[in-house]
């Protein structure tokens, strides 16, 4: 799989948040900026496959409530 360029303008402020996050991880701000949209993307993958797996299968009566819900 290749890379592309994505080229992004952000404020100053948050520039710096990213650099101190990064830095307490041990990160480029490029790394710890993919690192945190992959972990979100696949976030929204399991949870639209546990929500799949239930309609498929049905939703377990003990958690009917969303709020039951463990995630």
């Amino acid at each position: 799989m290749g890379s592309t360029v994505l080229s992004l303008r952000i404020d100053g402020e948050l520039l710096e948040r990213l650099r101190r996050h990064a830095a307490r991880r041990g990160m480029t701000v490029q790394d710890y900026v993919v690192q945190t949209l992959v972990r979100d993307d696949f976030d929204q993958r399991f949870h639209a496959a546990v929500d799949e797996t239930e309609k498929f299968y049905g939703a377990d009566s003990r958690h009917a409530d969303p709020a039951d819900r463990v995630t």
